[in-house]
């Protein structure tokens, strides 16, 4: 716990003041409730809104032509969002392409990218990855004829929480073929050393690729310097492109050429997409991992989003972040001494993401309270309330309005009159 400042709200207010970002609150729409899930959903901002806006007066206007005409061609959009995508990951921006969801790039990736061969059959994820991982990696394994119980290794945790490098490390074995890893742990907000862990299964002749759901846009990222084989993640959550907004991938250029797993006819070059040959000519980027027509009304909001990433570098972000948590973490240690509260985070700056992650056994109820109280907070199972303020909307006077609130929910154990039961989203 850092006690060299005050933790009151005068001085909550005088970082505000002195916050070089503040002026990108008022670019989003902010909801009477404060809110601290941008971690699951981002907030819309009015760039998306007015990139979306032009997108449907673009087909209003153009119709089919659309596609090959206007201010953003459809047909190139999702190559210039990967372009503008690309300093998120620390990447080149033919590296980048926008296409797909979460789960859709990951079986494409492992599809590409999994190929079991003699002793080296198995892949690697930890137990406390986000289910839709296990899921596409147990499909992948079960398609090449293989038993997910004994080809897919999960490392354990230690304490339920957290996942040790060297643990992750140690089970590279010669039996290995691909590693697939969260940047950060989707509950406790662990942030994996990628680095580290990129040279280890390189050293060992294992490829390995990252789910950057939860980092990317809140962390700067050196997917290329690091030598990460590929990545994949979301943008609806730190990046702010809208409820099941288009996903992304990356591509290590020392992969280009290599065929897609999964293969669709815009994987094809550009240039040779429309001759419908029934040979594919792969495009020799990270493009050629596009599957489908995309989405264009899903993809729009994420342009005007990324204006703002090329206006303020992650960098900025991730220090603001930083900024907050460790505000929130203070506050919640002296606060709610004694009232049950875990932080289960990390609270080292290198070792945590953008969240918070706190423990209680009353997790469910204390969030339907605090939602009760105007707060939006996120419910993770058994007993996780992560709580994400958001370097581009959220205040530090917003973070100490908080803890206030829950340090009162706690005291008047208003919790109590709720079911200790989940909604069916939690």
């Amino acid at each position: 716990m850092s006690q060299s400042s005050p933790l009151t709200k005068a001085y909550a207010q005088q970082l505000d003041a002195q916050d070089e970002l503040a002026s990108y609150r008022e670019e989003f729409y902010l909801l009477p409730s404060l809110y601290l899930d941008g971690n699951s959903l981002g907030l819309m901002s009015k760039r998306a809104e007015k990139s979306m806006m032009d997108m449907m007066q673009s087909w209003k206007e153009l119709g089919v032509e659309g596609w090959t005409t206007g201010s953003h061609p459809w047909f190139f959009y999702s190559e210039k969002l990967g372009e503008m995508s690309a300093a998120l990951v620390g990447a080149s921006p033919e590296e980048v392409i926008v296409t797909g969801s979460t789960t859709i790039n990951l079986h494409q990736l492992a599809a590409t990218f999994y190929h079991p061969v003699g002793k080296r059959t198995k892949v690697i994820a930890t137990d406390l990855d986000f289910p839709t991982d296990i899921y596409a990696l147990q499909s992948q394994i079960k398609l090449h004829g293989l038993n997910p119980e004994e080809h897919l290794v999960r490392v354990a945790s230690r304490d339920g929480r957290l996942i040790e490098e060297e643990d992750i490390i140690n089970a590279m074995s010669d039996e290995v073929a691909l590693v697939v890893l969260p940047t950060v742990l989707y509950r406790s907000g662990q942030l994996l050393d990628i680095e580290r862990l990129t040279a280890a299964a390189h050293e060992r002749g294992i490829l390995i690729g990252f789910d950057g759901c939860h980092s990317v846009g809140a962390i700067p990222h050196s997917f290329s310097k690091w030598g990460v084989d590929f990545a994949y993640w979301c943008n609806y959550k730190y990046v702010n492109a809208g409820p099941g907004g288009v996903g992304s991938l990356y591509v290590n250029r020392k992969h280009f050429g290599r065929a897609p797993g999964l293969a669709g006819w815009f994987s094809s070059k550009k240039d040779k997409q429309f001759d419908m040959e029934h040979t594919l000519d792969a495009c020799e980027n990270a493009g050629a991992y596009q599957i489908g027509t995309p989405h264009m009304l899903s993809l729009a909001p994420l342009l005007g989003s990324l204006e703002m990433f090329q206006e303020v570098s992650v960098q900025k972000l991730r220090a603001k972040s930083l900024g907050l948590t460790r505000f929130m973490m203070d506050l919640i240690e002296v606060e709610l001494a004694d009232m049950g509260f875990t932080i289960a985070n990390p609270q080292q700056d290198d070792r945590r993401g953008g969240h918070v992650s706190l423990e209680h056994d009353e997790a469910i109820r204390i969030c339907k309270a605090l939602k009760e109280a105007g707060i939006i907070p996120d419910f993770r199972a058994p007993n996780i309330i992560r709580l994400a303020p958001v370097a581009f909307y959220t205040t530090y006077t917003e973070v100490w309005e908080s803890v206030q609130i829950l340090k009162t929910i706690m005291q008047e154990k208003s919790y109590e009159k709720f079911e200790n039961k989940r909604e069916v989203v939690a």
